[in-house]
């Protein structure tokens, strides 16, 4: 059944597109033209983001800060997955796959950071992407609730790997 869905809405969008009598073509060549200068106006944003990223993961600053709050209930490396998560889903997912190497999947730290993995976003990625492409300057709550909403599931993965598999 999954296999066709995506095809399905194609054949409705054409159908729909026939029915309209609309130029489908030259509708999904100027679209595609359009997402050029998306593309181009999210560039800086990203850049400078991923490059923040990677200063933070290649220097080791952020395992090496949290080295002092290792608790037996609190893998250290958990921290890097932490911080990380709400600013990039492929950095945490690098991260994630090293707790694997290291720690193992079945680990209190692989557990808890594939908890953290499946239920928080990339807040900061997807306010930086979507706010900064059309131009909304004025946040508002957006922030302060998707990191909220992060840190009450970071915590919650702590808890229940620890009341279920500790």
């Amino acid at each position: 059944m999954s296999n066709l869905i995506l095809p399905g809405i194609v054949i409705i969008v054409i159908i729909y597109g026939l029915y309209k009598k609309r130029d489908i073509y030259n509708d999904f060549t100027n679209g595609a033209k359009q997402s050029f200068n998306m593309i181009f106006e999210m560039f800086p944003s990203m850049l400078a983001m991923i490059l923040g990223i990677n200063l933070l993961l290649d220097s080791g600053f952020i395992t090496k800060i949290f080295s002092i709050f290792s608790f037996k209930f609190l893998p250290v490396d958990i921290f890097p997955m932490a911080i990380l998560r709400p600013i990039s889903g492929s950095s945490t997912l690098a991260v994630l796959t090293n707790i694997f190497k290291v720690s193992g999947p079945d680990s209190l730290a692989g557990r808890i950071a594939s908890i953290i993995q499946g239920s928080t976003d990339t807040t900061i990625y997807v306010l930086t992407l979507y706010f900064g492409t059309i131009g909304i300057k004025k946040i508002k709550y957006a922030l302060t609730v998707g990191l909220i909403s992060d840190l009450i599931s970071i915590v919650t993965a702590i808890i229940l790997v620890n009341i279920f598999f500790h």
